[in-house]
């Protein structure tokens, strides 16, 4: 019990010094600067998902999966034309209830080695990757498209932001020069 306390006091030790580093590194900068968001733009309610939402979304992810997950991805892929209108009523509902079931809020958390020729030993060596169910995968996923439908469609996206946009915004920021 003394020791995972004492890798707990070295995580809390770690975490305070990398946020004393960054606001000593931005002491002097300049305020960041806020685009006021026009006064007609207004996120009330997510649209209705659909089961041809569920199927094209299913498709696309990727074959692997976490262990501890109770749905394999194959077994979806094979089975998601019976199972789309089922998944497509409990999205709805999240959606609609602004609830996310308690299944979808826990992950399996592996540390990762950043890099080969690091310490092992060390902490700070490694990094958290959480892997998430399937399905919780999935809303987050029709969450995000919605989401970034509407940022795009009313210009509340800045303009050389192109991390977590997707594969068009990542072809012209290279495109660009900015990446």
């Amino acid at each position: 019990m003394n020791a995972i306390f004492c890798h707990l006091r070295k995580v809390e030790s770690m975490i305070i010094n990398y946020i004393t580093g960054i606001r000593t590194a931005t002491a002097d900068a300049e305020p960041p600067f806020f685009t006021l968001c026009p006064t007609n733009c207004s996120f009330r309610v997510f649209r209705p998902i659909t089961p041809a939402d569920v199927v094209k979304l299913v498709f696309s992810l990727p074959k692997k999966q976490c262990l501890s997950d109770p749905l394999s991805t194959w077994l979806l892929k094979a089975n998601v034309d019976i199972l789309s209108p089922f998944l497509c009523q409990l999205f709805n509902r999240c959606l609609e209830h602004g609830i996310v079931p308690s299944s979808c809020k826990s992950g399996y958390v592996t540390p990762l080695l950043k890099k080969v020729d690091l310490d092992a030993a060390d902490v700070k060596s490694y990094r958290p990757i959480t892997n998430l169910s399937v399905l919780s995968k999935l809303l987050e996923r029709l969450v995000a498209q919605q989401l970034t439908e509407y940022l795009t469609e009313n210009g509340l996206l800045p303009e050389l932001q192109s991390a977590y946009r997707g594969p068009p915004f990542d072809r012209d920021c290279y495109a660009q020069g900015h990446g």
